[in-house]
């Protein structure tokens, strides 16, 4: 587990993009779960993924609330940012087709990923976000297999 504290929007968005571009420099899907209250910096932090993968600046990264999912293509990889807030079942995943999207190319990550979590879902490194008393934002990275503590291990490790 490592542990960030970041002041503003732009740091949070920095190791967005460092996670990014780690991803998209090994070539392979990874997914990301996402957790926090509101406004902690999940949709933030997607953003500086965006860039580090290679989304082209014309994409404006927003919260898929109310679509549910977002794609976007990212050099030879796609970015699907998921926030599953609105779903009340698990079992709406699979009318949303999530499982046909998944793939070698997908890096995807998923704001409140409690509903996907329950299916039995496993994730290459949760976040969990929150504001310290002085309304910083504490990131918590949980890695989980190898692709997770490889990422934290090559990107994170001077931290």
């Amino acid at each position: 587990m490592k542990k960030f504290t970041t002041a503003d929007a732009e740091i949070t968005m920095e190791l967005g993009r460092k996670t990014g571009e780690w991803i998209s420099r090994s070539g392979k899907g990874f997914t990301l779960a996402l957790t926090g209250d509101l406004g902690t910096g999940k949709t933030c932090f997607v953003q500086g993924l965006a860039r580090g993968l290679g989304v082209n600046e014309g994409y404006y990264i927003t919260s898929p609330t109310f679509n549910i999912i977002n794609e976007y293509p990212a050099g030879e990889m796609r970015l699907l940012h998921l926030d599953l807030y609105r779903l009340g079942e698990a079992g709406e995943l699979e009318y949303l087709g999530f499982e046909e999207l998944l793939g070698d190319d997908a890096v995807v990550a998923v704001e409140w990923p409690g509903l996907l979590i329950e299916t039995g879902f496993e994730f290459d490194l949760r976040l969990d976000f929150q504001f310290d008393e002085n309304f910083n934002r504490e990131i918590s990275l949980f890695p989980s297999g190898q692709a997770g503590s490889n990422l934290l291990s090559n990107v994170f490790h001077k931290n």
